[in-house]
């Protein structure tokens, strides 16, 4: 299960820094925009799993329209909407994608947030999950919940009338599962997509994480015109400096267009906006699939 903000695959002409990628996709006109049939309002994102293959391209198109307008002034498309965000796990990135969303993007869309930490909201405890959800819904227009149980999750979006946007995935796979994550190769583009070996809330099997996958350290790519993603943090045994730090390592405009994707799905689940650019229609790759 992967979540949207995990999503790279975000580029419009010079207006993402995806050198390497391009070959996934081109721009292909079709008049109006307004053709487009996809309309996502009012519904919630637990997992990238309830959508389907034209509504995770409609979210990237609607992104890549809203980083390059935004770009150049004021976009209200959420004037006189509010969020709840509840944060009862928190890291570096997520803290700042999310105060960057709400100073930056969240402003710019006209949009009020509030953050909820566990200091103000202990989900389930003083108050039941049930009737947090009713009482948020009454008061914000959607939710974000990035929380350490997914059912807490499913629990928010069965009650609440507003939709729900999962602000971090649990759901962890088996470790020989989750190698397959961790080396998956993008047929066809050479784009080694990587992500941590142990995530905040599972420190008790890091022990276990450590031996399952050691001497799987990423040390070198043979491919020709390779890109590294991580979805980060990044710890040494999991990649060294040299690719790490490469140029083509596009690690840290992944963590960036976290924002974007972001940005683009709170527009898709809360309004109708159609994007002003050209349609963004994704090439096949060597293996005939997306």
């Amino acid at each position: 299960n992967m979540d949207i903000f995990n999503i790279t695959h975000l580029k419009h002409l010079k207006c993402f820094n995806f050198p390497s990628v391009s070959c996934l996709f081109h721009v292909h006109r079709v008049g109006k925009a307004a053709l487009d049939s996809v309309n996502l309002k009012g519904h919630s994102f637990l997992t990238l799993k309830d959508f389907n293959a034209e509504e995770t391209k409609h979210i990237l198109w609607v992104s890549a329209d809203l980083k390059n307008r935004i770009s150049t002034g004021y976009v209200p498309l959420l004037q006189g909407k509010s969020s709840a965000m509840i944060f009862e796990k928190r890291s570096t990135r997520t803290r700042i994608l999310s105060l960057s969303l709400c100073l930056f993007g969240f402003f710019l869309l006209g949009g009020h947030p509030c953050f909820l930490t566990p200091q103000d909201i202990h989900l389930g405890v003083n108050e039941s999950t049930t009737d947090t959800a009713r009482v948020l819904s009454g008061l914000a227009d959607f939710m974000l919940a990035r929380v350490y149980s997914h059912s807490s999750l499913e629990h928010l979006d069965k009650d609440a009338s507003i939709p729900i946007i999962n602000g971090v995935n649990l759901k962890v796979a088996t470790p020989k599962v989750r190698l397959f994550q961790i080396c998956f190769i993008y047929l066809g583009t050479n784009v080694l997509v990587t992500d941590t070996w142990v995530s905040m809330g599972q420190e008790e099997k890091k022990k276990r994480r450590l031996k399952d996958f050691h001497g799987y350290q990423i040390t070198i790519v043979a491919a020709p015109d390779w890109t590294f993603l991580h979805c980060l943090p990044c710890k040494a045994e999991e990649v060294d400096n040299e690719v790490f730090y490469s140029p083509r390592s596009l690690v840290f405009t992944e963590a960036e267009n976290r924002k974007w994707t972001f940005i683009g799905l709170m527009v898709c689940i809360l309004t109708d906006y159609t994007p002003q650019i050209p349609k963004l229609k994704f090439k096949k790759n060597v293996g005939g699939k997306h």
